[in-house]
């Protein structure tokens, strides 16, 4: 089949969606947008895929590896199976998008939406770029059909002015997470709860990731229960690991109970170390192959745009399970080798075979051995031979840095 890189919405409505193994998870329902303000193109945030028992979910768009003609296909990793709930901020295409008045800029004449292409840009984001508007017919006639570029719309934006979180929240879509964490404690608190309370779980689990640990505490605390630990299903399982080391036993556990046992179990693993130790800083979820796995397998995976650049600086070989903690573990491929080996050549095949860090390595033997061997990532292997985890070069300088210096950062 042919990927598409844009696709109108109501082509999309009723195709199955596929696991990267092929099997069917359920049907496309709608894409959920965000709109914002001014002629900006809305961010296409995930999908609704309605599963068994006609129960709806959402599946965020960073998730969404292919479109084509007659399928959706997901990438790895396990579905959260809540639920779908729309939140502050969220726009469905097809239940509230299409049949919408508009103003066609150029001549001033109203039109109704009929469809919305969304497209996917070159940084791998998806948005709505085009629209199928209708004018009004006469004598009961249907009218011209135009199809046209977002921006040559009016009347879909969100207004420039007014103190709604969504309006706020529009105004920060193009911030990087780091940048938007910094947006947001200049707020007063409470607008910044509110703020948090719009964004989505994915935006908001990576804004978290970026924030001092007392307004994370506070931003946790002031979401509901359910919500919060969606959020932390979200999260990278060592963040999550951090935030809720924070708390106490009985909401820690309490959180924990309520995410998907999935994704919680990781992020127990991660609990059971020291925070200045490997196993404390590592992330449970590198990139993990099998010894029969390929290089073509293996540059695909690291393609992966949920990937940190030095988590898909390499991959880890290992027998089965692949899951953390995985069998033995075999050795390390580095990406620039993969990139000068044939794409059919097994990635056993250019192991790196250098000695891993334990669990309990002290942060300060973990530095000497990134700057030693000059690494960006490292794999962390318990005294079983099981790949538990991976350190990457960010995680070290977190540690290593003073606890205040995000906010001398955002002060100056």
């Amino acid at each position: 089949m042919t990927t598409v890189s844009r696709a109108y919405v109501s082509r999309l409505a009723g195709l199955p969606v596929f696991d990267p193994n092929g099997d069917r998870v359920g049907r496309l329902r709608d894409v959920v947008v965000a709109l914002r303000v001014g002629t900006a193109c809305p961010r296409a945030l995930g999908v609704v895929v309605e599963v068994v028992a006609r129960r709806r979910i959402f599946v965020p768009m960073g998730r969404v590896t292919s479109i084509d003609p007659g399928a959706v296909v997901l990438a790895s990793g396990t579905l959260n199976l809540k639920r779908f709930e729309q939140r502050r901020g969220e726009t469905l295409v097809l239940g509230e998008l299409l049949d919408r008045t508009v103003t066609l800029r150029e001549s001033q004449r109203p039109a109704t939406v009929v469809d919305a292409a969304v497209e996917q840009t070159r940084t791998g984001e998806w948005q709505v770029t085009r629209l199928a508007v209708q004018e009004p017919g006469r004598l009961g006639r249907r009218g011209q059909l135009h199809q046209l570029a977002w921006a040559e719309v009016a009347g879909l934006a969100l207004p420039e002015t007014g103190q709604g979180a969504e309006t706020l929240i529009a105004t920060y879509r193009e911030l990087n997470a780091a940048d938007l964490a910094h947006a947001l404690q200049d707020l007063p608190e409470k607008r910044r709860h509110e703020v948090a309370e719009a964004l989505d779980d994915q935006r908001l689990a990576d804004v978290l990731g970026e924030l001092p640990e007392a307004t994370q505490m506070g931003i946790l605390a002031s979401l509901a229960e359910t919500r919060a630990a969606d959020v932390l299903e979200e999260m990278d399982p060592d963040d999550a690991a951090d935030l809720l080391s924070e708390l106490s036993n009985v909401d820690r556990n309490r959180l924990l109970e309520l995410m998907e046992p999935d994704e919680a179990e990781p992020v127990r693993q991660l609990l059971q170390y020291s925070e200045d130790t490997a196993g404390g800083i590592m992330t449970s979820e590198p990139v993990i192959l099998a010894p029969d796995a390929t290089i073509a397998e293996a540059l695909a995976r690291v393609r992966e745009p949920e990937l940190t650049p030095s988590l898909a600086s390499q991959v880890y070989v290992c027998r089965p399970p692949s899951a953390t903690p995985t069998g033995r573990y075999l050795g390390l491929a580095h990406i620039q080798r993969l990139l000068r080996e044939p794409p059919s050549t097994l990635v056993s095949g250019v192991l790196d075979d250098l000695e891993p860090l334990r669990p309990e390595a002290p942060l300060t033997e973990v530095t000497r051995y990134f700057a030693t061997y000059n690494l960006v990532a490292a794999p962390v292997v318990d005294d079983r031979g099981r790949l538990v985890g991976a350190v990457s070069v960010d995680d070290v300088l977190d540690h290593l840095l003073p606890e205040d210096w995000r906010e001398r950062a955002r002060r100056g």
